[in-house]
């Protein structure tokens, strides 16, 4: 089934805001056993003509999204009508939700209320919980457009996202559950720290294709490579234990999680809390962790120490280490982890510091060096605090050595939680 994807708005085109709407449906897709085989983004206005022209005699389905509001851009209905040779009429629900939805606002119908209640005659409308632009739904017709056969199904869904997955769910998937005719592959990510994705390949491109998956393909992303496979329950079996001899505790995880995601559920596991102490990062691995639901059980202390007062005065950084050593150094990094670990409370503190560029380098100091520490309080009382170093390099632009430092230190954490919990 040949799927294409149109996404209308000028504000798309601009930069203004980020298009979600690909990357989402791709998924909705996905769990359907449907691929969208050609996405395009346009302005709004008359190129929708265009867009629909290319795509209705090459595809089965086609969803657009956008230009089904109040303003004189919107015209994704009206072309759509006009392309399949279908009349507007008013309808009078449609007309009695917008009156409903702008009552609840204290706003009144006007010109463009009716314009939006206007329905193709023979398209069905799917009900907009969340706004007043309802989503319309094609159904194949025979005959209407020279050189088609039948036209493919066609949705149009309302651009906000807040409109359009809530009717995605509630009224386009039903319809596209029935169109199906075969149970859906399975689909599994394995994501490895630390290695690029052409040697991941190298080792297992050929033993996971005589698995019989249906498809194999590597995204890289900062700290970590990710091996997508394809195929039926047994070959994505036979996959897993294929990349769980190749990556050993390198595989970090099997189901899709986060970094993140897989440090909190360990700590949760385990019982065990961490706090971060962070200056070139400034902030990014506490945002990291609390960003993932149920944190809160686990972490309750971060510090950002950008400046060397800040170590001193919060972490108990020796002046003497900070003038001796430089903040980038193992006795500061040290020291951060140790301070972080007893300020908490916590049972496990990673630190970092380093140079983040694009100054401040020396020839001992290059950009890109970065000092990370574990500190880990011991699980009998009067058991020592053990801290673990690790110098690395990332000579990268400021965001992606902020991410690939914070990704390093919650592995190092991961994997030390790992150990422990074996």
């Amino acid at each position: 089934m040949r799927i294409d994807l149109i996404n209308t708005g000028t504000e798309l085109l601009l930069g203004q805001t980020l298009n979600t709407h690909a990357h989402w449906l791709g998924g909705e897709f996905f769990q359907l056993g449907l691929r969208i085989q050609r996405q395009v983004c346009i302005p709004d206005g008359d190129e929708i003509r265009l867009a629909l022209l290319e795509s209705i005699p090459r595809s089965d389905v086609i969803v657009v999204t956008g230009g089904l509001g109040p303003t004189s851009d919107d015209i994704t209905r009206e072309i759509t009508a006009e392309l399949l040779g279908l009349p507007l009429e008013q309808d009078s629900l449609v007309l009695e939700h917008i009156r409903a939805y702008l009552a609840r606002r204290h706003r009144e119908l006007n010109a463009n209320s009716y314009r939006q209640a206007q329905v193709p005659c023979g398209a069905r409308v799917l009900a907009n919980r969340f706004g007043t632009a309802p989503g319309l739904y094609f159904p194949p017709q025979s005959g209407v457009m020279a050189g088609v056969g039948q036209t493919p199904h066609i949705f149009l869904l309302p651009g906000p996202p807040r409109e359009l997955k809530p009717m995605w769910t509630d009224e386009v998937l039903p319809i596209l559950r029935g169109l199906l005719t075969v149970e859906p592959p399975g689909l599994r990510n394995f994501k490895r720290f630390g290695v690029g994705e052409a040697q991941v390949a190298e080792t297992l491109e050929e033993p996971l294709r005589a698995t019989g998956i249906m498809e194999l393909g590597y995204c890289a992303r900062p700290g970590e490579v990710m091996v997508r496979v394809i195929g039926s329950a047994a070959a994505l079996d036979a996959c897993g234990v294929l990349v769980r001899a190749a990556f050993g505790d390198r595989l970090f995880s099997d189901t899709d999680e986060l970094m993140e995601q897989v440090v909190v559920r360990l700590l949760r596991q385990a019982g065990r809390t961490v706090a971060t102490a962070e200056s070139c990062t400034g902030g990014l691995m506490a945002n990291r962790l609390t960003n993932v639901a149920g944190a809160s059980e686990v972490f309750g202390w971060g510090f950002v120490t950008y400046a060397n007062q800040a170590k001193e005065r919060l972490l108990g950084v020796k002046a003497s280490d900070l003038a001796d050593h430089g903040a980038v150094s193992e006795p500061v990094v040290r020291a951060m982890a140790e301070g972080a670990l007893g300020a908490s409370g916590a049972d496990y503190a990673l630190a970092v510091t380093g140079v983040a560029g694009p100054g401040g380098g020396t020839a001992e100091k290059p950009v890109g060096t970065v000092w990370i520490a574990l500190a880990v309080r011991g699980r009998v009382a009067g058991e020592p605090v053990t801290t673990t170093v690790l110098r690395e390099h990332f000579p990268f632009e400021r965001e992606m050595f902020k991410a690939m430092t914070s990704q390093t230190a919650l592995d190092m954490l991961r994997r030390r939680l790992g150990q422990e919990q074996a």
